[in-house]
């Protein structure tokens, strides 16, 4: 039976979205939301995508349990001959073995489940023969195998076709769930989990083991079935511990799970068990094989299952994303909020006559003339055009030095409230546990290389706009003889004063240094150009300068803002829809 595209195409969908969550900050809930990203794209690709596109697949029957507690040995019970190495070094099971009837050799040999597996088509082997009669409770014998395995990669799986394996099953030997290597119980995890049922193997004398007993309690919340194998029982105490078993397995959840009970019997000349204590799984399995609509019935309960723990976790992950947008956001409004306050500043200083001191100043009034220039201009205003011609047919010193001033002083107060800023966005994101770790050991607390070069440019490229404003204005043939005899660095000068001046409610005649440096150059400007235009042009030129340094300053925050993944608040929209999604396809699956 084939699943329905619709179901396939959100499957896909979801693992696409999962695969490019980021959670880059070092949040309480980030690690273990990293987890599930890597447990659920796995399980997607290993299991639920390749049941969900076809049901009528053979059933995958995985043989999982803790070290020395038997698998191998039940294996090669199951079909009748050594085909996996039981033995005392440990792990023994160095590759997993997946055994199938020869006729389903296509369903696992094109990556349709586990694809992130390599194959390796393994040859069954008859086992030498061994001498040995000691209990299976002992150590096996080492040395019988199957399909040698030793030099192949772990993440590689051996399959080996068996007619002793039913048609609509597979046996998958995997390696123990508390192995001694890191890799095999990472491996032995992921098997488990893109498995149809399980075959869980355990002994009289580790049942009630912590570490076996977590993976089943995750069988019960995904609803799987389990077969239950408590190997080497001694007789005396088969009754007793079977019973303690069942205890334990209705108390969690896993009440229906089969339990079948192999005794400790002495083992044959090949390792192998006795036949006949392994008849009664081994009849079930062929029970279950042998009947399409219970294979169907127990993929969809795993299948079912797999999607409802599936949306459960991605709820969880949409959780996690939701938190990292929110913290990625008060991170960002910590370093746009110093970076704007920078801009505040620095619009400020352009304003309350401060650039107009020292330098400026000076280069202004030898530009425009001494003091006394000054007092007969406000005693005589209506003389100004005679007289400022006048002054300018002469030789002053160049307007350029004006401009160079003024790009001096703007340029200082740029790059330092730009290294205000940076600094104490820096601070406050070592202030943070998520803002330390984005930043590690980098240095972020001055501007970054070229920063100032950059601010000198622009203040240049803002100045000849400025002179383009001038010639532009100029063009009425009214004015044109006017300000050319004045000279377009002249009144390119004037109106960076004039700018500079414009503090809030003062005028360009406001007694003081900004007021009284600035008449000269409003002045010659409204004789010029007229009132309304001065103020025009003033406007146009002071919000040209903003844009400029908000503009640079926008820039110099994105070594900040770059370092932040805010759209993982907006993967958790999509994420959050996925998981109500996932549940309506896990109640009609």
């Amino acid at each position: 039976m084939e699943a329905q595209p619709a179901g396939v195409r959100l499957l896909e969908d979801v693992r696409r979205d999962l695969a490019a969550v980021s959670l880059p900050l070092a949040l309480p809930t980030a690690e273990q939301a990293r987890l599930e990203i890597r447990n659920s794209v796995a399980q997607l690709d290993d299991y639920v995508l390749p049941r969900y596109r076809s049901l009528d697949a053979p059933l995958l029957a995985v043989v999982g349990g803790s070290t020395g507690a038997g698998k191998s040995t039940l294996v090669n019970a199951l079909v009748g001959h050594p085909v996996t190495r039981a033995g005392a070094i440990r792990p023994t099971t160095r590759q997993p073995i997946l055994l199938h009837h020869p006729s389903e050799a296509d369903w696992f040999e094109d990556q349709r489940v586990l694809p992130g597996l390599s194959r390796i088509r393994g040859t069954v082997v008859p086992a030498a023969a061994t001498s040995a009669a000691t209990p299976a409770a002992a150590a096996a014998p080492a040395g019988p195998a199957g399909p040698t395995t030793d030099t192949a990669p772990v993440t590689s799986l051996v399959l080996a076709g068996d007619p002793a394996v039913p048609e609509g099953i597979a046996l998958l030997d995997a390696p123990d769930v508390d192995s001694v290597s890191d890799e095999n119980r990472r491996l032995a995890g992921q098997l488990l989990a893109a498995a149809d049922l399980w075959i869980f193997v355990t002994t009289a004398n580790r049942y009630a083991d912590a570490v076996p007993w977590k993976l089943l309690l995750n069988a019960a919340a995904r609803d799987i079935m389990v077969a239950v194998v408590l190997d080497r029982v001694p007789p005396a105490a088969e009754a007793e511990v079977s019973e303690d078993l069942r205890s334990m397995l209705a108390r969690e959840g896993l009440g229906a799970a089969r339990l079948f009970v192999i005794p400790e019997v002495a083992l044959g000349s090949s390792g192998m068990l006795p036949a006949e204590t392994v008849q009664p799984l081994k009849a079930w399995l062929r029970g279950i094989a042998d009947d399409a609509a219970a294979r169907a019935d127990i993929a969809r309960r795993t299948l079912h299952g797999a999607v409802r723990e599936l949306s459960e976790r991605v709820g969880r992950i949409a959780d996690a994303a939701r938190e990292q947008g929110r913290a990625a956001t008060l991170l960002g409004d910590d370093v746009r909020a110093a970076y704007q306050d920078a801009g505040t500043r620095i619009i400020d200083a352009t304003k309350d006559g401060a650039l107009l001191r020292g330098e400026v100043l000076a280069r202004w009034q030898d530009f425009v003339g001494t003091g006394e220039f000054f007092r007969g201009l406000e005693q005589n205003v209506g003389r100004f055009r005679d007289r400022l011609g006048a002054f300018f047919r002469g030789e002053p010193v160049p307007a350029v030095q004006v401009e160079t001033a003024i790009e001096t002083g703007l340029h200082a107060v740029i790059v330092d409230e730009a290294a205000k800023a940076a600094e104490d966005a820096d601070q406050r994101w070592r202030s943070d546990p998520a803002g330390r770790q984005l930043l590690g050991t980098d240095d972020l607390s001055g501007t970054s290389p070229g920063f100032a070069d950059l601010v000198a440019a622009e203040i240049r490229d803002w100045q000849a706009g400025l002179m383009e404003l001038i010639r532009t204005e100029g063009q009425d043939k009214r004015t044109q003889a006017r300000w050319l005899s004045f000279g377009i660095n002249g009144l390119g000068a004037a109106l960076m004063i004039v700018v500079f001046s414009m503090t809030a409610g003062l005028t360009g005649l406001e007694i003081g240094v900004a007021g009284g440096t600035a008449v000269v150059g409003q002045k010659l400007l409204e004789a010029v150009f007229g009132e309304d235009a001065v103020r025009r042009l003033a406007r146009t030129a002071r919000d040209d300068l903003s844009s400029r340094c908000r503009s640079l300053l926008a820039a110099e925050q994105e070594r900040f803002l770059d370092r932040l993944a805010p759209e993982a608040g907006q993967a958790a929209v999509g994420l959050a829809e996925h998981a109500r999604a996932l549940t309506r396809l896990a109640d009609a699956t």
